[in-house]
């Protein structure tokens, strides 16, 4: 049986994001401050945010971006990442953004299949970024280098170029509920990344289904060191808090220190972690020279949060810590905890190794991946493992130009198959005890072993592979690592092995352990029995 959120149901916006994150914009809330960039202490209040953002769909459109075309963006967490972000919405293309870790040949392949018709980048990512935009077939004109040299001096747009011809922004007529808004990429519950196209009603209505429940006020200030390219920063950090009219304290990465003295300049009230952070913030002994008295909520999201870990955490900062669950195909966010833990706003707390209740406007299954059964939410305790199934507004549209995917993920009822297993309490609130689908997570980052298996089988030396995550014995996060079968007669090392990956992916996909063997567990018809490996 399926059960029902315990939250009221909202209103679903039927308008573009752009729409509803600011067309109700008042005079009084123009003058807030939207956006700090942390490091320069530059502000950017919510009227000049919208009126740079207006600039900027103008400035795309007079260079020939139009209703539908897909722009990449390829950048840090910055003022100038949310204007290019949301100008590309404003303007009625669809935004793909890109790991800023990527390698160029990462950054062509999506680049390629999205197909996209320009790339907005910064300096600092350059090389990657032209290597990549010529391997997919772009034009020096259409790389935007935002604080680069200009079109003049190396044939690649900067800001100024951009703005030059101050053209007003487009007028645009789009369907909301099927006008794709980002197209982030995900590798699913199995296999290689996956286009996941993202309606602007998906996006508007998972910022209405999570505010609610979170309660950011226009007084908080929230921190945002998540990178907004992921979808958990996109809509929880930069989305959620805009429409709150909250203020953002932006860091383009994570560095302890500087986070910390983020928190205590600005007097931050709100952050969103995931949990290799909250590693840091539990045990740490450099928390206790900073002053965090600011903090009144830690939510953690993207994996799962040791439940002891999440309380040494609240104890430290003398807070409150919750958590949510949710994946890019949901927009994110499908499973969350109320900022008061539930004890008011649904009558219990939630515990803290549970990610919460199902959001509003949606309903969960649990179902037996062996028969097709579904289980029931029991009287007591919890109930028996199952595969978690989702259904609400914010489901994605499917996997670009991938109907087989799409089909095995969304099934004819309209429900989202997670590949995650999990079980339910008799309140509703949802526990993730495990993954069906074969994704490593390593500090939040998605690692798909096929991408990796993939890669490793074109080294000369490798005869088969294998790859799986792990538990790391130091650190608890789970890590990549390859089963390698040699071919005969080589001598090859894991040292080998782990720097030919690194030479060839973004830092977090790299393999951190290696194990030769004689052969690969695999069934009759060929699949890896990865659980053979465990």
């Amino acid at each position: 049986m399926s059960f029902a959120s315990p939250f009221p149901d909202i209103v679903v916006p039927d308008e573009t994001v752009y729409e509803y994150l600011f067309g109700e914009l008042t005079e009084a809330d123009g003058d807030r401050v939207a956006l700090v960039d942390a490091g320069s202490g530059a502000e950017t209040t919510y009227r000049d945010l919208v009126t740079r953002v207006d600039a900027f769909a103008g400035a795309l459109a007079d260079r020939g971006v139009r209703v539908g075309d897909v722009v990449a963006l390829l950048a840090p967490n910055s003022s100038a990442f949310a204007v290019a972000f949301h100008g590309i919405l404003r303007a009625g293309a669809t935004a793909t953004t890109v790991n800023a870790l990527f390698t160029a040949k990462d950054i062509a392949k999506q680049l390629t299949d999205a197909h996209a018709k320009m790339l907005i980048t910064v300096s600092p990512l350059r090389a990657q970024a032209l290597e990549g935009a010529a391997h997919a077939g772009l034009s020096p004109a259409e790389v935007i280098i935002l604080d680069g040299a200009g079109e003049a001096v190396d044939g690649h747009p900067n800001a100024d170029d951009l703005l030059a011809s101050g053209a007003d922004a487009p007028e645009i007529t789009v369907d909301p509920d099927t006008h794709l808004a980002a197209l982030p990429y995900s590798s699913g519950t199995t296999g290689n990344p996956k286009g996941v196209m993202l309606t602007h009603r998906n996006l508007a209505v998972n910022v209405a289904q999570i505010r609610p429940i979170q309660g950011v006020t226009k007084d908080d200030v929230v921190i945002a060191v998540l990178p907004f390219f992921h979808i958990y920063g996109m809509t929880v950090l930069l989305n959620a808090a805009l429409h709150a009219r909250a203020r953002l304290v932006i860091m383009p990465s994570f560095d302890l220190t500087k986070f910390l003295a983020t928190i205590q300049n600005h007097r931050c009230t709100v952050g969103y972690i995931a949990p290799p952070v909250a590693v840091a913030l539990a045990k740490h002994p450099v928390i206790d020279e900073y002053d965090l008295s600011s903090m009144r909520i830690v939510m953690s999201g993207a994996a799962p949060l040791d439940e002891e870990l999440g309380h040494a955490v609240a104890k430290r900062l003398d807070c409150r810590v919750v958590q949510g669950y949710g994946m890019s195909e949901l927009s994110p966010v499908s499973h969350c905890m109320p900022f008061d833990g539930g004890a008011e706003s649904v009558g219990i707390a939630a515990p803290l190794n549970s990610c919460g209740w199902t959001i509003p406007n949606a309903v969960s299954k649990i179902v037996d991946p062996e028969t097709g059964a579904e289980i029931g939410v029991p009287e007591s305790g919890l109930s028996a493992p199952g595969e978690l199934w989702y259904r609400g507004p914010n489901v994605m549209a499917g996997y670009l130009g991938n109907a087989a995917a799409t089909a095995e993920t969304i099934d004819a009822e309209g429900f989202l198959h997670t590949g995650d297993m999990a079980c339910v309490d008799s309140s509703g609130c949802v526990y993730i005890v495990d993954r069906l689908k074969e994704l490593i997570k390593y500090k939040g980052y998605q690692v798909p072993p096929a991408e990796l298996e993939s890669l490793l089988l074109t080294h000369p030396d490798i005869a088969d592979v294998a790859v799986i995550g792990v538990t790391d014995a130091g650190s608890g996060e789970e890590i990549p690592k390859a089963f390698v079968v040699k071919q005969s007669g080589t001598d090859l090392s894991a040292e080998t092995v782990m720097d030919f990956v690194a030479e060839n992916v973004a830092p977090y996909k790299k393999v951190r352990q290696v194990e030769f063997i004689d052969a690969i567990p695999k069934s009759a018809s060929g699949k890896i029995l990865r659980k053979d490996l465990r």
